[in-house]
């Protein structure tokens, strides 16, 4: 099956978490690894993250740098990237800033029992698209789905649920991961992935290509080793 090249994004804490259990945001990121992250996702056909992440992020998930808005622009591309959401039950706010920001389509892959309401829902949305991905939603369905729409390089920012079913399905070509310098200490905060049968578990485990100082933070990179690449 063809499918984008697809990049996993996220920051944790020192003890695997990717937010506390506060309703406000925890912020994991220094100001030059969200700008290294920028430069990631400017580089990237598309964004995509799980429902989780935009009820309780409430994202835009925008180029923010105006000279990389520019040169991408001038390559004939749109500013922002082409973004995209898993959502099962297709429940999501249409004015949403995912949904209300940036110069790019949106699409929402939602499960075959809940597409044809969530197409009434957003059929006043300008831009968004969605589309019926399974019962339950079909991973593969939905990247062969992105290649048709021309993505060729896919960022994957979260949240758990999405990043874990990426890794086990064994459809995560590299993953940056910036470890920032502190403990979050509760046993109730989400962490990067969930239990599963990993793809690349200790039989088959990912390359790590470098590890780099960035803003006080460790920031990992691996790439997955795989037949199917």
């Amino acid at each position: 099956m063809e499918r984008p090249y697809t990049i996993l994004s996220c920051a944790v804490s020192l003890d695997g978490h990717i937010d506390d259990a506060s309703p406000e945001r925890l912020r994991l990121s220094s100001a030059e690894d969200f700008d290294e992250v920028d430069a990631l996702r400017a580089e990237c056909d598309a964004i995509m993250v799980g429902a989780g992440t935009v009820r309780k992020d409430n994202p835009r998930l925008l180029v923010r740098s105006e000279e990389r808005r520019r040169r991408r622009k001038a390559e004939g591309r749109t500013g922002d990237l082409l973004k995209a959401v898993l959502s099962e039950s297709g429940k999501l706010d249409p004015a949403a800033r995912f949904f209300t920001t940036g110069d790019a389509g949106k699409v929402v892959y939602t499960g075959s029992p809940a597409y044809p309401a969530a197409e009434q829902r957003f059929l006043r949305a300008p831009g968004v698209t969605v589309v019926d991905a399974g019962d339950p939603t079909e991973l593969r369905a939905v990247l062969a789905d992105l290649v048709r729409r021309g993505v060729r390089r896919l960022m994957v920012e979260g949240g758990t649920r999405v990043h874990t079913r990426f890794l086990t399905e064994g459809l995560a070509d590299e993953l940056r991961l910036a470890v920032a310098p502190f403990f979050v200490g509760d046993a109730t905060a989400p962490r990067f992935t969930g239990p599963g049968v990993f793809a690349d578990g200790p039989g088959s485990p990912l390359r790590l290509e470098r590890v780099r100082e960035v803003g006080g933070m460790a920031v990992l990179h691996y790439r997955a080793e795989r037949e199917d690449r």
